[in-house]
């Protein structure tokens, strides 16, 4: 009888560690279709990159990225990322009928915010773009970029991808809009094409992308045969239904917003303080040094569904060992970003935009110092979210983003765009310092 104990236990506990190993291989699974993906993305675009900075320079190139940061700053300072509350709350519903109701309720979110974006953009460039020295021409490319903000309908769609583990639909539907622009760019490059020609494309190629992921969201509805229950849905009480609904979009809401004050008004505070040139260099060593930011960008797309679904059903030891075994991966991943990128940025700046913007090598080598502090930092975020202690988030964003603010206020008039990056690598570390403080909390981990 004890023998046969002894075996059952063992088998359990095999069971269990085979359990462990498949959830941690679906996961990486998971996380290598968005990496191929992404990667193959990257590469791509680093394609219409290369050809759009060739084909504008330095000053026009810094321009087109003007515009192209307003838009961005702005629609992340409206978004809800309705994603988050849409996969957290989602996570823990079993019917599908309020599931249903919960799509529903991240669509419209998105419908309106998207509305308001575009009428913020256009009235700001209008009203205040005299006061920033913009002139009218520049005013006039930039209003027209900001046509893409009606179409930035990104939240329900990504979170219906993710909660049904459609990552490799999700990753590849990236890389057919990155060839669709790199063709155009190309296009673009070979008739002469001139800044006016590169907005076209560059607007035309985002819009694209946001319609081919609505597109693949309303594929996978139809197939689960939800779509029209999403669309009749009511989302009328939805937040009685899932108490702390409003709290925990409106907070992670604030927190992307203080976070996109630093990710996407930087280039812009660059070229205001330093000029269009500073601002394009700076672009330039952005863009490389933040591809990497897309590794954290798709692990937290596959770990967060499975840390909400975690913490819902109460496995602990399951949550935090998902957490241990993402940031390690990730810390791993960026000490060989850094010493890869140092040993290699040189060489590659000339060979791929030209001498002319050889000057952002050493921006690049310390933007990716600041990514590798922000990719250890983004698992414990996703922790912390699925956890429902979005407040930790919010304090740690607020006080990171001060920082960075202040930082680069005082050192980009004195040493140009580098103050900028100096200024993200304050913010990661305030912002990676005070998520691990909030995660160790007696009062948090369970």
């Amino acid at each position: 009888m004890a023998i046969r104990r002894k075996l059952v236990t063992k088998v359990n506990g095999l069971r269990k560690l085979l359990a462990r190993e498949e959830s941690f291989t679906g996961r990486l699974k998971n996380i290598g279709h968005l990496l191929t993906g992404s990667a193959l993305t990257s590469l791509i675009g680093l394609v219409g990159f290369a050809l759009t900075a060739r084909a504008l320079g330095p000053s026009d190139y810094g321009i087109l990225a003007l515009c192209f940061s307003y838009t961005s700053a702005v629609e992340r300072l409206v978004n809800f990322q309705s994603w988050q509350p849409l996969i957290k709350f989602g996570a823990q519903s079993t019917e599908p009928g309020t599931l249903n109701s919960l799509l529903k309720f991240g669509l419209l979110l998105d419908l309106s915010a998207a509305a308001t974006g575009y009428a913020i953009a256009v009235t700001l460039v209008w009203a205040f773009g005299p006061w920033f020295g913009i002139s009218p021409e520049m005013s006039g490319l930039i209003t027209l970029y900001c046509a893409v903000l009606p179409f930035q309908v990104s939240g329900m769609p990504m979170a219906v991808l993710r909660l049904f583990g459609k990552f490799r639909s999700l990753a590849y539907g990236h890389v057919a809009s990155s060839i669709l622009r790199a063709g155009l760019c190309a296009i673009g490059f070979a008739m002469g094409g001139g800044l006016f020609e590169f907005v076209l494309i560059w607007m035309a190629a985002q819009i694209v992308a946001s319609l081919t992921i609505v597109a693949l969201s309303l594929s996978e509805l139809r197939r689960q045969g939800m779509l029209a229950g999403v669309l009749k849905a009511s989302a009328r009480g939805i937040t009685s239904r899932f108490p702390g609904l409003w709290k925990f979009a409106l907070s992670t809401n604030l927190s992307l917003t203080l976070r996109s004050s630093a990710n996407q008004i930087d280039t812009l505070l660059v070229g205001y303080l330093a000029g269009p040139a500073a601002a394009g260099l700076y672009h330039v060593a952005k863009r490389i040094g933040r591809l990497a930011q897309q590794v954290g960008d798709q692990v937290q797309a596959v770990l967060f569904p499975d840390l909400a679904r975690a913490w819902a059903a109460t496995a602990v030891d399951e949550f935090h060992r998902a957490v241990a075994q993402m940031r390690s991966l990730l810390l791993a991943f960026g000490v060989v970003l850094v010493g890869g990128i140092y040993l290699t940025i040189g060489p590659f700046l000339r060979f791929a935009v030209g001498s002319q913007f050889e000057a952002a090598a050493p921006l690049v080598v310390v933007q990716s110092v600041a990514v590798t502090m922000t990719l250890y930092a983004t698992v414990t975020r996703s922790a912390l979210l699925a956890m429902g202690r979005e407040d930790q988030v919010l304090r740690g964003v607020f006080f990171a983003t001060l920082a960075f603010h202040a930082t680069a206020l005082a050192l980009v008039p004195w040493i140009g765009p580098m103050g900028a990056n100096i200024a993200h690598i304050v913010m990661a570390t305030i912002w990676l310092s005070m998520m691990a403080a909030a995660y160790r909390q007696p009062s948090v981990i369970r």
